[in-house]
């Protein structure tokens, strides 16, 4: 039997990062293509990128949830990433994170692996929404937000980034999506009541 955190798709197989997956990552992360909206256009230092493999060991350690590289079904050549990382002030809510190497672009892998991140996130987490952003000259990502159910939030700042927010709600835990939107009732009824 697999583990619960090997996720698998028609196309993909999706795993915590490992300590071995660093090189491989620090070269993703460092394409100008990648790096232009992951890092906004930094070139990070193999460091920054084996803090983040450790930082997601640590955070599947102890929340159960971190970052998974992708792999095309049957390969063993890492093809991608996305996983989920703590964000918000404080930060107790998800933000969706992924990328795909530039040679495998415009084959909907990106959104195959937000659709099985999203159903992990839901059937093994018991989270309510999953949030995702990007900078709005990310037209691809809006793309992969759009194919996988998420709906637009609104924009906000990171620093002085502009960011847009998609999000998805759990089809069991939520009504019509209000909160997330902002509407939730202040009454002691809401709409979910009735």
């Amino acid at each position: 039997m697999a583990s619960p955190l090997i996720l698998e798709t028609a196309r993909l197989w999706l795993r915590p990062f490992a300590p071995e997956d660093v090189d491989v990552l620090h070269r993703m992360w460092t394409e100008p293509d990648v790096r232009r909206h992951l890092w906004d256009n930094r070139i990070i230092p193999r460091e920054r990128a084996a803090s983040e493999v450790e930082d997601s060991i640590e955070s599947f350690r102890t929340k159960g949830f971190g970052m998974w590289v992708i792999q095309l079904a049957g390969a063993t050549d890492v093809s991608g990433f996305a996983g989920f990382r703590p964000f918000g002030s404080p930060p107790d809510k998800k933000e969706l994170m992924y990328g795909i190497d530039p040679p495998l672009w415009g084959r909907a892998y990106a959104a195959e692996a937000v659709g099985a991140l999203v159903r992990f996130a839901f059937e093994n987490l018991g989270d309510e929404r999953i949030y995702a952003r990007t900078d709005p000259p990310n037209v691809a990502s809006v793309r992969v937000m759009e194919k996988a159910g998420m709906t637009y939030l609104g924009r906000d700042y990171e620093g002085d980034i502009e960011l847009i927010t998609y999000v998805i709600e759990n089809p069991k835990t939520s009504c019509d999506g209000e909160a997330a939107r902002g509407g939730a009732s202040t009454s002691s009824q809401s709409s979910c009541d009735s």
